[in-house]
């Protein structure tokens, strides 16, 4: 599938997002970054985004320097989960559960005006947990959503792609002492992911993941409960039932890491029930040399798989 590269804008370096907060109905409050409205596309769906596990809505920002602003043909919103970022961090575990969060993302889509009015309608873009998420959210929202972008996430069963039980994966997480013995070390270790993508956004969505000690280490923003809740909750996602029930039309692009093409195979099976159950096929795009971190990696990309979604 070919994406719509050439309607993606340059990035806009001078935008500065505002950043608000709304009061879910659990009392829960969520921050969200505010792109500002476009001018002269009211007829265009906004669009929502949702970070993945451990990191912050400022993730997107390169996706979101792209198509928001004044002149970007959307407005766009990037949100912080629950327990990520500036939003509240309860400690229930039932408040992680996908449809929790999902309820979270319903209520910074109407809390931002992003679906303010009766016939407004959303473009919802997740990555790796933030995908889940947004494909749980999708089913909830219904006719409200116009499209729905799954980056590097939300199409497989996760003890199937990564072989590890939960208690497993968990441990997994922990990051080497010596990456986290400074905020220079740490910043250092994720400018090295890609000297060439590292940049004044990238910093800014590295440094808010990690809080920095009167000791000099960093450690983890997202707080550990958070982690364990939100991980176990993926654990017990249900791909092909979610996306089966989503009506909406679904992008999904695919990072390098897939051995043996476990991951292709679980899309496949994922647009196969889709197609069984009367809807759309999934339309994907594989990138074999890119990373996870799609929004890094390849923005205009992303940006364009966002704007084919709003495309029936």
């Amino acid at each position: 599938m070919d994406l719509p590269l050439a309607a993606v804008p340059e990035p806009d370096r001078s935008l500065e997002p505002a950043g608000f907060l709304v009061t879910d109905d659990d009392g829960d409050r969520l921050h969200f970054l505010d792109w500002d409205t476009p001018a002269g596309a009211p007829d265009r769906p906004g669009v929502l985004l949702i970070h993945g596990l451990a990191q912050t809505a400022w993730s997107w920002a390169p996706v979101a320097r792209r198509l928001g602003g004044p002149t970007g043909p959307h407005r766009v919103v990037a949100m912080d989960l629950r327990g990520h970022g500036l939003s509240d961090a309860p400690t229930e575990d039932d408040a992680y559960a996908l449809d929790a969060l999902a309820a979270g993302v319903a209520a910074v889509a109407e809390g931002s005006g992003l679906l303010a009015g009766a016939d407004d309608r959303i473009v919802l873009g997740g990555h790796g947990f933030g995908a889940i998420v947004a494909a749980v959210a999708v089913v909830a929202l219904g006719a409200r959503c116009a499209g729905l972008v799954l980056v590097d996430g939300g199409w497989e069963s996760l003890e199937t792609a990564t072989g590890l039980d939960v208690e497993e994966f968990l441990r997994g997480l922990d990051e080497p002492p010596e990456v986290m013995r400074s905020m220079t070390a740490f910043l250092e270790d994720r400018a090295a992911f890609d000297p060439t993508t590292w940049d004044d956004d990238q910093q800014r969505a590295a440094r808010a993941t990690v809080v920095e000690t009167h000791a000099g280490r960093v450690v983890p923003a997202t707080r550990p409960h958070a982690v364990d809740a939100c991980v176990r909750a993926m654990f017990g996602y249900d791909p092909l039932a979610t996306l089966s029930a989503i009506t909406a039309p679904i992008v999904a692009l695919l990072a390098a890491d897939d051995e043996g093409r476990s991951r292709a195979r679980a899309l496949d099976m994922a647009s196969a029930a889709r197609l069984a159950a009367g809807r759309t096929a999934i339309r994907s795009v594989v990138f074999p040399h890119a990373g996870h971190n799609l929004m890094r990696y390849r923005p205009r990309d992303v940006g364009a798989a966002i704007l084919l979604a709003t495309r029936p």
